[in-house]
């Protein structure tokens, strides 16, 4: 069984609502509500999990939103490992307005992480036993630009590949580490990288192989929504559109493409194949309401779709 390992140093516990209309200043009743652990790695892991691979969730937690968040762990069977903070675990909000079938997202930008709590982090990942190890979400304020690159340069000295999907200076600082196994940027993290518009397909496709020819990544995914992905590696790139379905939500989308596409290179499929099994969990992600993320048989279903694309 494929294993790997998540970090998420900034976890939300995601709380989502459907509400027939939205209006200011007065109360409104929803019609639901629905809580599940969030951020990027713990996203990648539960996608990973429903596709029968293993997955163990390292993540920065505090205060009773923390304590909240690992019974949402435990309801998901995640194998978790948390670092305690100071802080508290921030809560993230999507609202799904049924009338407009609008959906509004609120994000804070979570607790200011003390030195001693991240390099904990560190300590403790040094001894992480897996096949790949990913780092996904951005920085939270107080870990130093570089954090993710320390952790890619630890991993690399116990040969596990690294597998990165971050934006910022969480992106960067891991790129000028090198080496890394596979990066998935979206197209807006891709233009705040290279700060250039990168307006069309060639334009994008030559950023990500810059990234492979100075020997930062091997492998770029960047995913650009309805207009499909590029994947660039030594072998050239590839463009792919989206699958044609009806979107409802664009929550947990990067993550659920990563989780299949990460699955599907753990079994052995060949880079184009799980390349295109990612776009099909991504459009699969697109398809389900914001409180949940892709299921094995939508993305099963798909990537039959994608793997006829030419």
């Amino acid at each position: 069984m494929p294993h790997i390992a998540t970090l998420t140093l900034n976890p939300t516990v995601d709380v989502a609502y459907e509400i027939d209309r939205l209006f200011h200043t007065r109360k409104m009743r929803t019609r639901s509500e629905f809580h599940n652990p969030g951020g990027g790695g713990i996203n990648v892991a539960r996608v990973f999990g429903r596709l029968g691979g293993k997955a163990s969730s390292y993540y920065l937690a505090g205060g009773a939103t923390g304590d909240a968040l690992d019974a949402l762990l435990d309801l998901h069977h995640l194998v978790r490992s948390r670092i305690c903070i100071a802080g508290q675990t921030r809560i993230a909000s999507a609202v799904l307005e049924l009338e407009s079938g609008k959906e509004f997202r609120f994000v804070p930008p979570g607790p200011a992480i003390q030195p001693a709590e991240w390099q904990a982090c560190l300590a403790l990942l040094g001894n992480t036993q897996c096949d790949f190890m990913v780092l996904s979400g951005s920085l939270p304020p107080g870990v130093p630009d570089d954090f993710y690159g320390q952790v890619a340069a630890l991993m690399r000295r116990r040969d596990i590949p690294v597998v990165l999907d971050s934006s910022g200076s969480g992106l960067r600082g891991c790129l000028d580490e090198g080496g890394i196994f596979l990066v998935k940027p979206s197209i807006g993290e891709l233009r705040q990288l290279t700060g250039l518009a990168l307006s069309n397909p060639d334009d994008i496709a030559n950023a990500a192989m810059a990234i492979v020819r100075a020997g930062q990544a091997a492998h770029v995914a960047v995913t650009m929504g309805r207009d499909g992905a590029i994947l660039a590696s030594t072998a050239g790139h590839l463009h792919l559109p989206a699958a044609p379905i009806e979107a409802k939500s664009a929550v947990g989308a990067g993550d659920s493409f990563l989780a299949a596409m990460l699955f599907a290179i753990a079994i052995d499929w060949d880079m184009n194949a799980a390349f295109r099994f990612g776009i099909a969990a991504g459009a699969a992600a697109v398809m389900s309401p914001g409180h949940d993320l892709a299921q094995p048989n939508d993305i099963r279903r798909l990537y039959q779709q994608v793997a006829q694309k030419p």
